[in-house]
C-alpha cells in the first residue's frame, strides 16, 4: 500500500481506482532533456477520454516521467498536488528552459535568398522554415517570400506587379524561374564544355611552333616568377564559377586549364626565351626556331 504522506498527490488523487475497462497507454517517457510544453500535449491528446478524471490523470502522468524527471517528481512536498493543472503548472515551470522558442510568421522575414543560391534552393529552405511555424499567416508568409528575393531578381519583380498573388501562386512562379534557371545554366555548362574542348586542339598546333625545353614550362615558370624583372598577367575576366575547377594555371593563378596548356604563358615563355632568359632548358638535341612560326635555317 502507498504511503500518503509521501506521495505529492492530495488524499482523494491518491486513493483512486481506474475506471472498469481502462488499459494503460502506451507512452514516449519523458526524461528531462525536451519540451516539457510538447509532452504535455501529448499526454492531453494520448489521454482524451480520461481528461475529466483529474486523479487519474495526475497518477498516470508520474508514470510517463523516467530518469532526472522521474527524480524531480519525487522531490515535490508531500501532499503538494490538488490537481492535474497545479501539477502541469509545476513540471513546465521547473523545465521551461527546454521550451521551443515559438516563432511567429514574421520570422519568416529573416530568410534571405543567397546571391549564390538557386531559387530552388530558396524555396526549399522557406518551407522549411515556414513548417515550423503553428498557424503561419498566409498573407505575412507571402510577403515574406517576396521581400526574401533581390529586388533586381526577375521573379521579384514579377511578385511585386502581381495583384493579389496568393503564396500557392508565388510558389508556382518560382518554379517556372527555377525550371529557366537550371535550363540557362545547362546550356551554359555545354558552351564551355565545347569552348574548352576546342581550346587544347588550337594550343597543340600552336606548341609546335614554340621552342622545346628539357623540363616542363610549368616548372620554368615555379623558377621564373620570382625574378624582379618577370611580369605575371593581370586576374581573368571572367565568371570563375563556369571555369573547370580540377584545372589551374599558375600563370593566371586561377581555374580553367593548366599551366603546361597555357597560351599565353608559351608566348611570354618564347619572349623570354628570345631574350635570353631561358637557355639553361634548351632542348639543343633538336634544331630550335628563335620566334613562333620562324622557319630554322639549315646550314
Amino acid at each position: 500500500m502507498t504511503n500518503i504522506s509521501m506521495s505529492p498527490f492530495m488524499n482523494e488523487i491518491e486513493w483512486i481506482d481506474p475506471p472498469r475497462g481502462f488499459t494503460m497507454p502506451h507512452f514516449i517517457p519523458y526524461k528531462g532533456d525536451e519540451d516539457s510544453d510538447r509532452h504535455l500535449k501529448y499526454y492531453r491528446s494520448t489521454m482524451i477520454l480520461y481528461r475529466n478524471n483529474d486523479a487519474l490523470m495526475c497518477k498516470i502522468f508520474s508514470t510517463t516521467l523516467q530518469g532526472e524527471a522521474q527524480d524531480w517528481f519525487h522531490t515535490l512536498p508531500p501532499q503538494s498536488i490538488l490537481s492535474f493543472n497545479e501539477l502541469s503548472f509545476v513540471f513546465t515551470k521547473e523545465y521551461s528552459s527546454n521550451r521551443s522558442i515559438k516563432r511567429t510568421s514574421d520570422h519568416l522575414f529573416n530568410i534571405v535568398k543567397d546571391p549564390r543560391e538557386t531559387i530552388r534552393n530558396y524555396v526549399k529552405r522557406f518551407k522549411v522554415e515556414k513548417a515550423k511555424i503553428v498557424g503561419c499567416n498566409e498573407d505575412i508568409t507571402t510577403a515574406a517570400f517576396r521581400n526574401g528575393l533581390p529586388t533586381e531578381h526577375p521573379l521579384f519583380r514579377k511578385l511585386i506587379m502581381g495583384e493579389e498573388l496568393t503564396l500557392t501562386s508565388s510558389y508556382a512562379l518560382a518554379e517556372k524561374h527555377a525550371l529557366w534557371d537550371e535550363a540557362k545554366h545547362s546550356n551554359k555548362n555545354e558552351l564551355e564544355k565545347k569552348h574548352m574542348e576546342r581550346s587544347p586542339t588550337r594550343e597543340d598546333s600552336a606548341l609546335e611552333t614554340f621552342t622545346k625545353f628539357i623540363v616542363p614550362i610549368g616548372q620554368i615558370l615555379r623558377k621564373l616568377k620570382n625574378e624582379p624583372w618577370f611580369e605575371l598577367p593581370p586576374p581573368m575576366k571572367c565568371d570563375l564559377t563556369s571555369l573547370d575547377h580540377t584545372k589551374y594555371c599558375a600563370f593566371h593563378q586561377g581555374p580553367g586549364h593548366t599551366t603546361n596548356g597555357c597560351l599565353k604563358w608559351k608566348k611570354y615563355l618564347e619572349k623570354l626565351t628570345n631574350e635570353g632568359q631561358c637557355d639553361e632548358y634548351l632542348d639543343r638535341s633538336t634544331n630550335q626556331p628563335t620566334q613562333a612560326g620562324e622557319v630554322p635555317i639549315t646550314p
